[in-house]
């Protein structure tokens, strides 16, 4: 599979390389390279913020593309943007909600960039995708590059144990380590099937190389499949050998990759300690991309939709600390008021790139669309998607 970098033509983000060298650079304050502000706006065509007829323009633009756009927002979406939503949920069920409506000619997917790649491999080929701000990446989908798993599986394959490893991929990772891992007879897992997809891949092998979130993988392994925490290890791709001596990989079950969330990773056992001092009846509810100690001490651990699920339903009355992203939990307070809903860290914390998307790019994608002018397109190159599409057909196999 060849290295992979992005780079911006004609407003649609597509696969190719790249080389920068110094000479390159630009001083900062001085001058501007467009590219490396992908999907900012710089001639003046995005509206102000401040704008009082946004939502009036956001209205308008929806009923006239009518059928033939489809809105998706993410949970951790802001609420001016959810609500001209037509449907929300977590990454997967969007990408699958997109390859189900097939008379939907235009995309907008409110929500980060491997989202918006896994919607264009799934989506029939008259479909275009849109992001509306193409600087709402993932910080943890950034931390595995291409470059770097495929230097990891070289040093697999030279300690031998490349062949009786199977790539396991969170959703949560760009189309690049997708294909890789559908090249390699891999599967997609969602933090509501991680525990299948783990199970699925050490009946195939006896190892599994888990991407790009160390935290899932762990948890997964420990508290789901029963393995020990010292069945886990952890690949360091900025360290020779991740690392780790050849001992420690030949004895390893689950070789993790370091990546985390920057958000759920913030949370600590101190949260939940505290919380529990400040309110005794309280029950912890975090997602399991949360740190292992954080993971071990909550009452419930779950996905998105499982945290929406379990809040929902639980009586009236009900004290929740739920340690995930911000804009759903005050959306969870506010949509549960006979329940009390706090946030498991005093600190706030929204998911920062998620917050790219606001609804002046929103109006802006669909009023460019209207114009004729489709911009921030999302295509992924064909070759990486047939072997992402078959990680993720893989993992609807399953």
């Amino acid at each position: 599979m060849p290295a992979l970098t992005e780079t911006l033509e004609n407003g649609v983000m597509s696969s190719s390389s790249l080389n920068t060298s110094f000479k390159d650079l630009l001083i900062l304050g001085q001058g501007k390279d467009l590219a490396s502000e992908r999907g900012v706006s710089c001639a003046g065509e995005l509206p102000e913020a401040s704008d009082p007829s946004l939502v009036a323009r956001a209205t308008a633009a929806r009923a006239e593309l009518g059928n033939r756009a489809l809105i998706l927002g993410h949970h951790y979406q802001r609420d001016e943007v959810i609500q001209f939503a037509d449907i929300t949920g977590d990454s997967f069920k969007l990408a699958q909600y997109a390859a189900s409506a097939p008379s939907a000619e235009f995309i907008f997917f409110c929500g980060v960039h491997f989202m918006a790649e896994s919607a264009d491999i799934l989506t029939s080929s008259h479909q275009r995708v849109i992001l509306p701000d193409l600087a709402a990446g993932c910080s943890m989908a950034d931390m595995a590059t291409a470059h770097q798993v495929n230097e990891c599986w070289k040093e697999l394959e030279r300690l031998g144990v490349a062949s009786q490893t199977i790539p396991v991929t969170y959703m949560n990772s760009s189309a690049a380590i997708k294909s890789f891992t559908g090249e390699h007879g891999g599967t997609i897992c969602t933090s509501s099937n991680a525990a299948k997809s783990l199970s699925w891949a050490l009946e195939k092998g006896e190892k599994v190389l888990f991407l790009p979130d160390q935290h899932l993988g762990r948890n997964t392994a420990v508290l789901d499949l029963g393995l020990t925490l010292d069945d886990c290890v952890l690949w360091n791709p900025w360290k020779p050998m991740g690392g780790l001596t050849e001992d420690q990989i030949k004895g390893a079950t689950m070789i993790l990759w370091r990546g985390h969330c920057s958000v759920h990773g913030r949370f600590t056992r101190e949260s939940i300690d505290e919380v529990r001092l400040r309110l005794p009846d309280v029950k912890v509810i975090v997602h399991p991309e949360c740190q292992h100690e954080v993971v071990a001490h909550a009452d419930v651990v779950g996905s998105t939709e499982r945290i929406i699920r379990e809040v929902e339903n639980s009586p009236a009355g009900s004290t929740w600390a739920v340690g995930t992203e911000l804009n759903l939990v005050s959306r969870l307070a506010a949509n549960n008021p006979d329940k009390k809903i706090v946030f498991l860290d005093k600190t706030v914390c929204y998911c920062s790139t998620m917050n790219r998307i606001d609804l002046p790019h929103l109006v802006w994608a669909m009023e460019s669309v209207l114009a004729g002018h489709i911009v921030n397109e999302i295509k992924v190159d064909p070759t990486v998607a047939k072997y992402s599409k078959m990680a993720l057909e893989q993992m609807l196999a399953l």
